[in-house]
């Protein structure tokens, strides 16, 4: 999002940041079911990102529309949202969307369960990935969304935290792509949250406490951040370490040694 849309949608967020933080995953919530009803209704997405239309009219049809069924500091928002130039209906709703994950995501702050909420994310994609018939049904696009999200509930609702739940859910709507790469943008601005980056390792065993805390502070150092692990127990890692930060690759892993040595020595 680029321009006068990205201008807009960072208003949006610092209204966010503004909000009441012990009510912010109602907020966030609320968010994904405003653009939900706003991709269900395209006519009333095209004149709230009019630039022809005075912004307070804007306001006054989507107080018109949302008042009752959302909380005030929902509407609030929203108007802010509204009140902003977007270059095209869809970004209306993207930076919502986004609105919806931060918000979700300062609640996690605030309750200090961030972290918890980065690992689960994680967790349950790879769960998800693991399984491919579960995979299959996630993506499928005709199978009605309350059934699948009445089988994520089935899976992991009790398992993880409240925020974490919601932020699965707006990922199986796939409004941005597949399940697994919604699913990781929504990591990725946890992350960026605490100006983190997140790494992908992978690894033959668990590692301990002590070495995750070892592995941190080196990558932290590397990347001059402070950095959020994501971690892949891979039986086919004979030994070492693979981490990827996002599109860089630091494979010191044995197999990877072993392969590289086979290439040399066949020329």
């Amino acid at each position: 999002m680029r321009g006068i849309s990205a201008a807009s949608r960072d208003e949006v967020l610092q209204a966010v940041e503004s909000a009441d933080a012990a009510s912010a995953a109602a907020l966030g919530t609320e968010l994904f079911s405003v653009v939900g009803v706003l991709d269900g209704a395209a006519a009333l997405r095209r004149v709230l990102t009019d630039p022809s239309t005075q912004a307070e009219a804007k306001k006054a049809l989507a107080a018109s529309v949302f008042e009752g069924k959302i909380s005030s500091q929902t509407l609030s928002v929203l108007s802010v949202a509204v009140g902003g130039r977007w270059a095209a209906g869809r970004d209306l709703t993207d930076g919502l969307e986004t609105a919806g994950v931060a918000a979700l995501v300062a609640s996690a702050d605030a309750e200090g369960t961030l972290d918890d909420v980065e690992t689960e994310l994680f967790e349950v994609g790879q769960a998800i990935a693991s399984d491919d018939e579960l995979r299959a049904v996630i993506a499928d696009r005709t199978v009605p969304i309350e059934h699948r999200l009445t089988l994520v509930d089935r899976l992991f609702a009790g398992k993880v935290k409240g925020q974490t739940l919601d932020l699965v859910h707006q990922a199986v709507v796939g409004r941005a792509g597949s399940f697994e790469r919604v699913l990781k943008g929504f990591g990725d601005l946890a992350a960026t949250r605490r100006d983190r980056v997140v790494a992908l390792v992978r690894v033959a065993y668990d590692l301990g406490e002590d070495e995750q805390e070892r592995l941190t502070s080196a990558l932290a150092a590397r990347y001059g951040r402070g950095v959020h692990l994501n971690i892949v127990v891979d039986p086919s890692v004979v030994g070492g370490i693979a981490v990827s930060v996002g599109s860089e690759v630091v494979d010191g892993t044995m197999s990877s040694r072993l392969e590289a040595a086979r290439r040399q020595l066949a020329g």
